[in-house]
């Protein structure tokens, strides 16, 4: 049975922040200079804006094809995977091997994403389109990422056998949590990704432990091996594309920098376990991500409200009362997001029903 809460699949969430900015580099802009040179490279991207860092972090990766072992820590655990990467500037196709834990093998096309898992020899299929929204949001005129963070050069160092630029992307108000980035000198690729509490404390980090610059990785290779099912059980969640306005909800205190990315509709019949539909509500401030999933409440699934932590993901669980009585037991939310607690409770103080 499929995760309800598995499509928390938002611009730069956790996996997709420390894959994302992994899989791509702060640095697309071509070859770092060495000697002389490489000192006003450095006081140049001092000034570099956020937005200049993180389009030359997006950029990176449709430069170069690599292989490598990723390394993620968080809350006290820690979990690696092996990752093949190529992109030809336009399409771009990644496979993830878990290398701890339950056996899984993820591949990613574009916006199209299946996951295997052979013990239960079920895949799963998905579209996260939020994979590409990005970029655009960093090109949009009403982008304001450098509202809420600012970009700072810290010198450089080792990381997996490459010699790499540091740079903190420090957040300006406490809504969000901050992000230290290691790329790869010449080709601009992420191999280290740390993010940081308001105190500058690390709550999460995924770093390459090994590296493959310019791997042979063949695209139609992972392409095939992604479209071979066989043996498999297909499970592909029924998504409806959704407004909140259209489900009845809006937020009535925006909370600063968020802004809605996408909503979707679960109808009830892919989920076995409940009898009312479930809305997941997206919003992002480019880097930053927060999911809302509403749903009828039933006593029989909800149990206490409350606020939990893992390392840097929150989640925050509460029921919200009906306005009237046709919606006699209210309903039930979940918020989750890489960010603060407070952040999750001013989303939650701040949805209301429209009718």
């Amino acid at each position: 049975m499929s995760n309800p809460f598995r499509l928390k699949t938002t611009p730069l969430s956790h996996l997709l922040l420390a894959a994302a900015l992994l899989l791509t580099g702060l640095n697309g802009q071509g070859q770092t200079a060495v000697g002389p040179a490489e000192a006003a490279a450095t006081n140049v991207a001092a000034e570099r804006s956020i937005t200049d860092w993180l389009m030359r972090l997006h950029e990176a990766s449709r430069r170069r094809a690599y292989i490598g072992t990723l390394v993620v820590s968080s809350g006290g655990a820690m979990a690696s995977s092996r990752i093949w990467h190529v992109c030809d500037g336009e399409k771009q196709i990644e496979r993830v091997e878990a290398l701890s834990g339950t056996p899984r093998s993820t591949f990613r096309r574009n916006d199209e994403v299946i996951t295997f898992s052979p013990q239960s020899k079920v895949a799963v299929t998905e579209k996260r389109e939020s994979l590409g929204l990005f970029p655009h949001l960093l090109k949009s005129p009403d982008s304001a990422i450098d509202q809420f963070y600012s970009a700072r050069a810290q010198g450089s160092e080792r990381v997996a056998g490459f010699e790499a630029d540091v740079v903190q992307l420090a957040p300006k108000d406490k809504l969000r949590f901050g992000y230290r980035i290691w790329s790869e000198k010449k080709s601009g690729l992420v191999v280290k990704l740390q993010t940081l509490d308001l105190d500058g404390q690390v709550l999460e980090q995924v770093a390459f432990s090994e590296l493959q610059l310019d791997a042979p990785v063949s695209m139609d290779k992972l392409t095939q091996m992604m479209r071979n099912t066989e043996g498999y059980k297909l499970e592909k969640p029924e998504l409806v594309k959704t407004t909140a306005a259209a489900e009845g909800w809006q937020l009535k205190s925006p909370v600063p920098g968020f802004k809605p990315m996408s909503c979707y509709r679960r109808p009830a019949g892919s989920r076995p376990e409940a009898s009312d539909d479930l809305v997941q509500w997206v919003f992002s401030d480019g880097l930053a991500s927060v999911s809302l999933f509403i749903e009828p409440f039933d006593r029989r699934r909800h149990g206490a409200e409350g606020l939990m932590a893992m390392g840097a993901t929150h989640t925050l669980v509460r029921r919200v009362a009906a306005r009237n009585a046709a919606q006699d037991g209210g309903w039930w939310l979940t918020v989750v997001g890489e960010v603060p607690g407070p952040t999750l409770q001013a989303f939650a103080q701040g949805l209301e029903r429209r009718k």
